[in-house]
């Protein structure tokens, strides 16, 4: 039920589409199992609505791409990570509102 402004990103597509990206890039590291990532799906389908055309918003399947959950650390899920030129600007663990990834990525916008 992901919106199309939401992104998968996979090990093949990560670097391109996330690291190589101009625009700010969100990235929700979910699994399929995992309760608390289902209820964090909605409020990054807003926010993939919100900011269509300003940043782009995409999730990783952690359990597919065991390698980027690897590289970037993530220990515990939901986590999202909001990229900029390449880097991490930010990064939420656990539920996280509208309003605070919002407000994240204004500040790059």
């Amino acid at each position: 039920m992901t919106t199309a402004n939401v992104k998968e990103f996979t090990v093949g597509s990560f670097d391109a589409e996330v690291l190589s990206a101009e625009q700010p890039v969100l990235v929700d590291f979910w699994a399929e199992w995992c309760m608390p990532c289902k209820i964090l799906g909605p409020t990054i389908d807003e926010i993939a609505d919100q900011y269509e055309g300003k940043a782009i918003v995409g999730k990783v399947d952690i359990d597919s791409n065991q390698e980027i959950a690897v590289k970037f650390g993530i220990s515990a899920i939901p986590t999202v990570i909001l990229f900029n030129k390449g880097e991490v600007a930010k990064k939420f663990v656990g539920l996280t509102n509208k309003e605070d990834l919002a407000a994240a990525i204004d500040e790059l916008a």
